[in-house]
């Protein structure tokens, strides 16, 4: 059943946007988003500078051109937000509401939130005034029953970060399958909801191609064990 917020109404006119990390819950929403009747008509993503000094996505790791391979796969624009580092909530407002300015004709942005009401609150602060609205389609959904519907439905994604603390290391740089859901705690989100682990998304639903990557190694940073992505070559072996 259901839980939390309804569901806003859709029209199956509304032009959106999809926020976007790269990972299955993202890919999954968009999915809805288009079941929905929605048109989807870009991707919102934002960066940072990473360790290594090359723009990424937050917390994965993930390098920016990566995620661009995914836009480009989707055969959607992709507009991105670079954020300082640090970046305190009244930033991210700012950067976040100013990359917003020109999605001229976008009523809402969807997001892959499924349970965590205080994240969906601080996503819909961040749209007051900008006259598009948040749409959260995973809304309520219980977590075992999505992680295993998003992998009946063909999506694939490699776990590229983990919090050691409660996901044990080994795991990241696996595929995100039956086979990785069996080997979490049992205290762990089938989705990691609650930040226990981030995935990046390769192909699947809506994708006209595989975004081919190779994972060259793992590093702890924010707190999390990242895993190294590159791209690779669609002839490499993986």
């Amino acid at each position: 059943m259901v839980t939390g917020r309804p569901r806003a109404t859709v029209r199956a006119v509304d032009d959106v946007w999809v926020s976007w990390s790269g990972g299955k819950d993202a890919a999954a929403a968009l999915v809805a988003a288009r079941a929905a009747g929605l048109r989807v008509t870009g991707l919102l993503s934002t960066q940072t500078a990473t360790g290594a000094g090359t723009p990424g996505i937050p917390v994965h790791g993930v390098p920016h051109a990566l995620v661009a391979a995914q836009a480009d796969a989707l055969g959607l624009p992709l507009h991105t937000v670079t954020l300082p580092v640090p970046c305190s909530n009244e930033e991210y407002l700012a950067h976040v509401r100013a990359g917003l300015a020109g999605a001229d004709g976008v009523s809402r942005l969807v997001g892959g939130d499924i349970a965590l009401a205080d994240v969906r609150a601080f996503r819909e602060a961040v749209l007051e005034g900008t006259g598009i609205a948040g749409y959260f389609p995973l809304w309520g959904r219980d977590t075992a029953e999505l992680a295993a519907e998003t992998i009946d439905a063909g999506l694939r994604a490699v776990v590229v970060a983990v919090d050691p603390a409660r996901v044990p290391a080994g795991l990241v740089g696996r595929p995100f399958d039956a086979a990785f859901l069996a080997e979490l705690p049992a205290a762990v989100d089938p989705c990691g909801e609650n930040g226990e682990f981030h995935t990046f998304v390769t192909g699947g639903p809506g994708f006209a191609r595989e975004v081919p990557l190779t994972i060259t190694g793992t590093v702890e940073r924010d707190g999390h064990v990242q895993a190294v992505p590159a791209p690779r070559s669609p002839d490499t072996p993986g």
